[in-house]
Parts: structure tokens; sequence; C-alpha cells
């Protein structure tokens, strides 16, 4: 694994916190959606953000990485991304809530997991 790649999962892991902080300061995760102005969109850039780094580590062929996640995971993420950069206003936001309730929890795990079982020359 090299340093780059593993630099993508601590900001995969950064933008998780992001989020868990944004829901915190709301209230809930409902309320963070609510607010159109600041929560949502932070929400939804921060999903992106993810999205996108796993897509890098796919296109480096991180190898030890991505063998930690569900391929259908990975694949769920990018497509909530492509949805939030095609549809912005049309975007199903249970889709989103349950993103951050169940989804994220997962990936924090295994990014926590990938993190403290790699050993940087």
């Amino acid at each position: 694994m090299s340093k780059e790649s593993i630099s993508k999962i601590y900001l995969v892991l950064e933008k998780i916190e992001y989020i868990e902080k944004i829901v915190i300061d709301c209230g809930s995760i409902t309320k963070a959606l609510e607010d159109v102005v600041t929560a949502r969109p932070a929400i939804l850039m921060h999903l992106t953000a993810i999205a996108e780094q796993f897509n890098k580590l796919k296109l480096e062929n991180a190898t030890g990485i991505l063998e930690v996640f569900d391929a259908q995971d990975i694949k769920g993420i990018y497509d909530i991304r492509t949805y939030i950069a095609h549809d912005y206003e049309g975007v199903n936001l249970a889709i989103i809530e349950w993103t951050i309730r169940n989804g994220l929890p997962k990936f924090k795990l295994l990014c926590e997991e990938v993190i403290s079982n790699t050993i940087l020359p």
C-alpha cells in the first residue's frame, strides 16, 4: 500500500467525521438534511468527496485497500455521488439518510481497520 493510497483513506475518514459533526451540531440527521443553506450542501459535498477518493483508489488499482471494502458499498457511494452531481435537486434524501445512518459507520470502521493494519516504509 502506498502512502498516497493510505492518504485517501485518511481523507475518507476525515469526511465521515465531518458529516458526523454536522449531524451532531444540527441535532439529528433529519434536521441536518432539512438545512438547505448549510448542512445539507456540506453533507452532499462530503459524500461526493468520499466517492471520489474511492474512485481514485480504483483507478490506481490500490490492491490491499479496496479488497477490505464491499464492492457493492463502493458502487453505492459512487452512485450517490453521480446523483448528487447530475440531479442535485432530485437527490432522494431518504437514501442519503440511510447512507449516513448505516453506510458511513461501516465505511468508518473499515477505514480505521485499514489505517491500523498499515505499516508504511
